[in-house]
């Protein structure tokens, strides 16, 4: 079977923590079979995933990585610039023009007066993050050395035209290798210039949500002065209130591997077996760190810190489908991941008797602990043992090596 999706469902549970909180510092909610959720957001999941720098991370890859800032031009390309000496003027002209055909937007040719009288130039960061790959940059500065060399160019105007008379800049651009980052290659990044590659994302993340209604209470806490106590003052030198949930929560994660590999490699055809190695060890970090790398905010008075309880991967080249709709009746809290198990179980083998044609039921995977005699037979066998982490994830990176013989 052809690995042209790899989808994981993941269930983690949580204590006592305030995993991801609104904009008034509660923990984020959603509704779904009635019932209130608590929920993660994908993007609070997603960051921690590319940030994360430890074991099996995807740091660990030492693939080139993505920069996110309004001030990744000025950082990487105007002040090498100037430490080389470039004068100050031409520079600024230079990364300002670099960074409007990068960006779509027209930069200002602004002014300050310095302590002098005389008017200096202003540089503006962009009007909102722009998502850089390492390749990108570094051929950037390249670019923008060329270009401040040649003493013909003074102003901004005089860059337009230069720049916009190199035809062969976005095609270096779009030929680099990674050239967006292995973030930007993953969770895809939005651009409204020619010259950038718009990077559809190749790892689709739903947002996670507890597999129950929410459980969650206000936190009173107070914290002590250390020296008023020692006085005839009594009381707390801190008072207030937060909120605390837990849960078990269900993670849906979907892997475009045709995509990865394009958004990686630059190759849409004629791809080779070392494009499949390489999606395979991403396609295996990515996993790792998605089962292992917890979210959350106050890390330092709740540790809400833990690792998956259940993975299922699925390989397949039907359209993925998530397994969310096995909790649309919320989990009753007794024998919670007993009864999750069960609903989970029971929904796979009607989704499994429904598209009981070949092409639609993809291949599975499972890791898990506890009560695993409630996965059986549909998840698991009845004679099946479930698998390592690692045992799942080389089953995973082999079946997408496959897809380059197909």
């Amino acid at each position: 079977m052809k690995a042209k999706f790899v989808q994981f469902h993941v269930l983690v549970s949580y204590p006592a923590s305030l995993l991801n909180r609104d904009d008034v510092g509660l923990a984020k909610r959603i509704p779904f079979g009635g019932a209130v959720r608590t929920r993660i957001s994908s993007q609070c999941l997603k960051r921690h995933w590319r940030t994360y720098d430890g074991v099996k991370s995807l740091k660990s890859l030492k693939l080139p990585e993505s920069i996110r800032s309004r001030r990744t031009l000025e950082k990487y390309l105007l002040e090498p610039l100037l430490n080389e000496g470039i004068e100050k003027k031409r520079a600024f002209a230079c990364v300002s023009v670099l960074q409007e055909i990068m960006t779509g937007h027209e930069a200002k040719d602004e002014q300050q007066e310095s302590e002098s009288g005389d008017n200096e130039p202003s540089f503006s960061s962009a009007k909102q993050i722009v998502v850089l790959g390492r390749p990108e940059v570094e051929y950037l500065l390249k670019v923008a050395r060329e270009a401040c060399a040649n003493t013909n160019l003074t102003d901004p105007k005089s860059f337009r035209k230069y720049f916009k008379d190199k035809k062969e800049l976005k095609e270096n651009l779009r030929g680099l290798f990674c050239g967006s980052g292995l973030d930007a290659a993953l969770f895809g990044r939005m651009v409204t210039s020619d010259f950038l590659a718009r990077t559809d994302a190749a790892v689709h993340v739903a947002h996670a949500f507890t597999v129950h209604e929410e459980m969650a209470e206000p936190d009173y806490f107070t914290a002590v002065d250390d020296l008023e106590k020692e006085s005839e003052e009594l009381g707390a030198g801190h008072i207030n209130t937060t909120e605390l949930s837990s849960g078990l929560y269900y993670l849906y994660v979907v892997v475009d591997v045709e995509k990865l590999i394009e958004n990686i490699t630059g190759r849409k055809e004629n791809r080779l077996k070392e494009d499949f190695e390489l999606a395979g060890m991403v396609v295996e970090s990515l996993l790792h760190t998605i089962a292992t790398v917890s979210v959350g905010a106050k890390k330092g008075s709740t540790a809400p810190y833990s690792y998956a309880s259940l993975v299922i991967a699925e390989i397949g080249d039907s359209q993925p489908r998530s397994f969310a709709n096995a909790f649309l009746d919320p989990t009753k809290p007794s024998q919670l991941l007993r009864r999750t198990y069960e609903a989970l179980a029971s929904y796979v083998a009607e989704i499994d008797r429904m598209y009981s044609d070949g092409d639609y039921i993809p291949q599975r995977f499972v890791a898990a602990t506890g009560p695993i005699d409630a996965l059986r037979p549909h998840v698991l066998g009845e004679k099946e043992s479930p698998l390592s982490l690692s045992g799942v994830a080389q089953r995973i990176r082999a079946a997408i090596l496959e897809g380059a013989d197909a």
